[in-house]
């Protein structure tokens, strides 16, 4: 994981430096001043996953108004990140996420099935799917998502089960 996240920083770097020395004053949709195409996906996407992973935090805190305003702020950059590649699998886990925890499961089930389309096998986008259809009372449905999470050996399928026998 480390070693991953070094790997990560590094490229970003290296990507980053060049951008910025090529921009003029950056553009309105890119807070960070770095233009082009790849960058603006780059920087939509990883904005939307800071804020979500905040926002998961400020729920277990209970904070749930705040929770839920980073999500909205998260769905926007999601839906920018989504019109540069709509077939992306994490863009659409995360967009079906955050339409969850807003409230909104027909968007977010439409979302994850179109992730499912481009992965079936998408660790995240079947666990979340799973928990929209136990949360819709379709457990037949969940436990189909269930055996795909079997061989994973991973803690969403751990989840997704007691939620299931819950």
């Amino acid at each position: 994981m480390i070693k991953e996240y070094t790997i990560l920083l590094l490229a970003i770097f290296f990507l980053y430096t060049p951008l910025i020395a090529a921009s003029t004053k950056g553009e309105k949709d890119s807070p960070s001043g770095i233009t082009g195409n790849i960058a603006k996906k780059f920087t939509a996407y990883e904005s939307a996953k800071k804020k979500i992973l905040k926002a998961k935090k400020l729920e277990k805190k209970g904070k749930i108004k705040k929770a839920n305003k980073l999500y909205k702020k998260a769905l926007f950059y999601l839906i920018k990140a989504n019109k540069k590649n709509q077939v992306d699998p994490d863009t659409l886990n995360y967009l079906g996420f955050v339409n969850r925890k807003l409230g909104n499961s027909e968007d977010a089930e439409i979302y994850y099935l179109l992730g499912l389309d481009q992965d079936p096998t998408h660790i995240g986008i079947n666990a979340h799917l799973g928990d929209l259809y136990i949360k819709t009372n379709r457990i037949d449905k969940a436990k189909e998502l269930l055996k795909i999470l079997e061989n994973c050996n991973c803690e969403e399928f751990e989840e997704l089960k007691t939620a299931i026998t819950n």
